[in-house]
């Protein structure tokens, strides 16, 4: 196995990733299939580099909600922990509730709705799922270095907790 230099991105991403069934609980059949969609997508293709770490990845990620926080357990390919950010939900409430509802018309729309209209509902969900992704790259400054990619997936994820882990 070929050793790279610390700080090189093909060790900083995450290969493996985990969701705390007790804050998600279980969801039919679809809502797991897209589930299971956006983790592929994700371990596919990342950039995930958390700080002090110098490239000792990869690294497998374990998401949940605990004490109303998400929680980023952060471990090496191994199992051996390297770091475990808790980060407040308050700065996702808002977006997360703007992106359920718009995702809401998007399904209601695909129905009945002209392709135009359809198209004007998608660009909206998609620029609050941009803004929730940036939000989260900034809650993540100085703790993990992301890409904005990686970080859409991840924001895709952490609707899935959010969501669940409000009680809704």
């Amino acid at each position: 196995m070929t050793q790279h230099p610390p700080g090189d991105d093909r060790t900083n991403r995450i290969v493996a990733v985990t969701l705390d069934e007790e804050s998600i609980g279980r969801s039919g059949p679809d809502i797991e299939h897209e589930r299971a969609i956006a983790i592929y997508d994700l371990v596919e293709e990342n950039l995930f580099a958390p700080e002090g770490a110098d490239g000792a990845g990869p690294f497998t990620l374990h998401l949940g909600i605990t004490a109303n926080r998400l929680m980023f357990d952060i471990r090496r390919e191994d199992g051996t922990p390297v770091v475990t950010h808790l980060l407040s939900l308050s700065p996702f409430r808002r977006i997360v509730k703007d992106y359920f509802m718009i995702c809401d018309s998007y399904y209601q729309a695909i129905r009945t709705a002209t392709p135009d209209k359809i198209e004007a509902i998608d660009m909206g969900r998609r620029g609050i799922h941009d803004e929730g992704s940036r939000t989260l790259q900034e809650r993540l400054k100085g703790k993990v270095r992301v890409d904005f990619e990686t970080s859409r997936r991840l924001f895709t994820l952490i609707t899935v907790l959010h969501w669940k882990g409000e009680g809704q």
